[in-house]
């Protein structure tokens, strides 16, 4: 079970993120807070595995809660939920502790699974995030040409491929391709090393001035 404190100044989205997770039997709701204060005054009697925080909020705001969290309470993970989508704010919030950074504007299911990859201890972008990242990246790259080739990779390996850059996780391309998640973990290992690719949106950057995309 994963418990979770929300952190947000409006009510009515802690109300609506409530009511997302409502009939999800993996994660607890155990508190909210409205501002940084409130969460860290909530925390010494309540145990918690994610913290969900909102950036922009009155008094103690979602910057200066990440730098006390890290420092009072280093083993909770923290699921930054916000409206600012530059990725100046992104890698700031990272850069304080955050683990995993999503928009208010997510779907369901892409927030339980970035509260599961999150209290799993691995990083989360939401996919709005990364592709606005790969827009800009490919924007600045301009005309560099990439040359690594499509026929590298095997038929399967272009498959999983189309299939990241569509922003399905290991285990939904398993399901996808009626395979095991062991499986695609490993073609995604092989097209990382063949591809040089160092993350997810290289591999999307990739697929995408290969043509690959495209059916």
């Amino acid at each position: 079970m994963i418990r979770l404190v929300l952190t947000d100044d409006h009510a009515i989205i802690r109300d609506g993120i409530r009511s997302l997770l409502r009939d999800e039997p993996e994660i607890e709701v155990v508190g909210e807070a409205a501002n940084g204060q409130e969460l860290l005054s909530l925390l010494p009697e309540t145990a918690c595995d994610v913290v969900v925080l909102d950036l922009n909020m009155p008094g103690m705001d979602g910057f200066a809660t990440l730098g006390r969290l890290q420092e009072e309470y280093p083993a909770i993970k923290i699921l930054v939920l916000s409206m600012l989508d530059h990725e100046q704010y992104v890698a700031q919030a990272m850069n304080a502790g955050a683990l995993g950074y999503t928009l208010k504007n997510t779907g369901r299911a892409e927030l339980i699974h970035a509260i599961n990859t999150v209290a799993a201890g691995q990083p989360f972008l939401c996919t709005a995030i990364g592709l606005n990242m790969l827009r800009k990246l490919q924007n600045s790259e301009g005309s560099a040409a990439d040359t690594r080739t499509p026929g590298s990779l095997s038929k399967r390996e272009l498959e999983v491929l189309r299939l990241i850059a569509e922003g399905l996780t290991n285990a939904e391309i398993a399901d996808k391709l009626f395979t095991s998640k062991r499986t695609i973990e490993t073609h995604r290992q092989n097209i990382i090393e063949k591809t040089q690719a160092k993350n997810t949106a290289a591999l999307i950057k990739y697929a995408v001035s290969s043509g690959l995309l495209v059916e």
